[in-house]
């Protein structure tokens, strides 16, 4: 087996040196032929494009948060090279709700023992952005804003400014086309969900599942100290979550109008303020390695 190892070497501000020591050792130990590469933020998808041409990877594992994963899985879209994962980012949401284990180590030997390969769902908007977790306009893309320009990290930070926008944030118009179907209204911010939580383990839905071939449609109409509370409780038992500040609906592919120019955040990403959109589903598209102990396989 060839192992491409992708490393995001800054993510989550944790030093990945000591697990691609353990990784290399691993690959030494089993016979496996593996290159690293590491990301620089310089010109990094034609480099590991041209990577995975000349060295022709059966695997890629990709080192560090859910960005990195999507970096990966985009450059190696349409190749069928399985894909894994080992969260060592800032929130690991997405491994998190695929079952891959907190524990870099354990991750690894799930990784190198797997045979279980599932089709997961990749969305994109405008025919141009590629994202595999979660994407929003609204209030939530506000505060990401907000926080990124922040030099300090971590909750406390993270709630100063998610107070902040909560008490100055106003609705905006929107209007959605899921074929024949149009919904309008006034919502704080809109979600587009391939699977069910928020990074910190929040759902914004209960119903998703990046394996099912669509997506989920949350829109936020109302919020306050009441529905927050709930939306916190719900991160131990959903059974205290509740839809009845919005909607929940299910599409593969929808035309958002926005009244006004809005800010859209994909995976933790900043795409810059859109006030119209196409989203659509490519189903299957990354083939993900993963096991019997990622509840969704057993839910699809």
């Amino acid at each position: 087996m060839k192992l491409l190892i992708v490393v995001n070497p800054i993510s989550g501000g944790i030093d990945k040196s000591e697990f691609i020591e353990i990784a290399e050792t691993q690959c030494n130990y089993l016979g496996i032929r593996y290159k690293v590469f590491e990301t620089t933020g310089n010109d990094d998808t034609r480099k590991l494009k041209s990577l995975l041409d000349s060295f022709s990877p059966n695997r890629i594992l990709a080192v560090g948060g859910d960005g990195t994963l999507r970096f990966a899985a985009i450059c190696a879209l349409k190749s069928e090279i399985p894909i894994g994962v080992i969260p060592m980012g800032s929130a690991n949401g997405l491994a998190r709700e695929l079952g891959v284990d907190e524990n870099p180590e354990i991750a690894l030997d799930d990784f190198l023992k797997s045979r279980l390969v599932a089709r997961l769902d990749m969305l994109l908007v405008d025919d141009e952005h590629y994202f595999i977790h979660l994407g929003d306009v609204g209030i939530n893309a506000a505060i990401v804003a907000s926080y990124e320009e922040d030099p300090e990290r971590g909750l406390i930070t993270y709630a100063k400014y998610f107070i902040d926008k909560l008490r100055n944030s106003d609705p905006f118009d929107y209007k959605i086309s899921i074929g024949d179907e149009i919904y309008a209204g006034k919502a704080f911010m809109i979600g587009f969900c391939n699977a069910r939580k928020f990074g910190t383990g929040i759902p914004l839905n209960t119903i998703g599942n990046p394996f099912d071939g669509k997506f989920e449609l949350v829109i936020i109409e109302q919020i306050d100290m009441m529905s927050l509370l709930k939306a916190g409780l719900a991160k131990f038992d959903e059974s205290f979550f509740e839809n009845q500040y919005g909607k929940v609906l299910q599409a593969n592919e929808i035309v958002v109008s926005l009244s006004k120019p809005i800010l859209l955040q994909l995976d933790g990403e900043l795409i810059g303020r859109k006030q119209s959109f196409g989203l659509k589903l490519l189903e299957g598209a990354v083939p993900f390695i993963s096991h019997r102990g990622n509840e969704y396989l057993t839910r699809a």
